[in-house]
């Protein structure tokens, strides 16, 4: 069976509630663009490095360059690249990249949001879809972040979801003109059976109620 036979049903859109995952579209590139100027001092820190696809350029080019890449490598059964909407409209991307078949059946997941947004629960949300849609649909085993220490907001998303902590990568990642250490958290199939969007829920739903969250059965 080839990668693409593996991603068998992608192209697919998922909701909860106001929360959506979509595909990627080449005609996104002026809300993206847009968005991604109005938050360059929110992402500058966090985003790896790269002169020759400077994301934060006034100019179309780099959103070009960067959806046709990701869009291939869909194609090719290597990643899923989803933009992030709130109430229908954009509100930042999410990609599952770096898919490794065979025995490892791994993929590495990253994730920006409109700060303007920021707090509302929309980045755990579509984290705990797309993680269920890499375990239950695509059959994918592990999913890893990777994530600079100093980046607390980005911890507390796959914090709250109970991604596992398993150490500091050194140096892993060219970042902000320096190279940076990142912590690793991951979580596999094994570690939410029942998936995270039921855990997510169920996290929701006792922080609403001022209480703990259930244990899953």
């Amino acid at each position: 069976m080839g990668n693409v036979d593996r991603l068998r049903g992608w192209p697919v859109t998922l909701t909860e509630g106001p929360v959506g995952l979509r595909p990627l579209r080449l005609r996104d590139v002026r809300v993206w663009r847009e968005t991604r100027l109005r938050n360059a001092g929110w992402l500058r820190p966090w985003e790896p490095s790269n002169p020759e696809t400077p994301l934060f350029r006034t100019g179309l080019g780099p959103y070009i360059s960067m959806a046709g890449t990701l869009r291939r490598e869909a194609r090719q059964g290597l990643a899923l690249p989803w933009v992030m909407t709130y109430r229908g409209a954009f509100a930042g991307q999410l990609t599952i990249g770096a898919i490794v078949w065979g025995s490892a059946r791994s993929a590495q997941i990253g994730y920006w949001i409109d700060g303007a947004l920021a707090g509302r629960g929309i980045t755990p949300t579509a984290v705990a879809m797309a993680v269920d849609y890499c375990f239950f649909t695509t059959g994918l085993h592990r999913v890893e972040a990777n994530i600079r220490p100093e980046n607390h907001a980005s911890r507390r998303v796959v914090e709250k979801l109970g991604f596992r902590e398993e150490g500091i990568r050194r140096r892993q990642l060219h970042i902000d003109g320096a190279w940076r250490d990142h912590i690793c958290y991951a979580l596999t199939v094994e570690d939410a059976p029942r998936g995270l969007l039921v855990r997510w829920r169920r996290a929701r739903e006792a922080a609403a109620h001022g209480g703990p969250p259930h244990e899953e059965a």
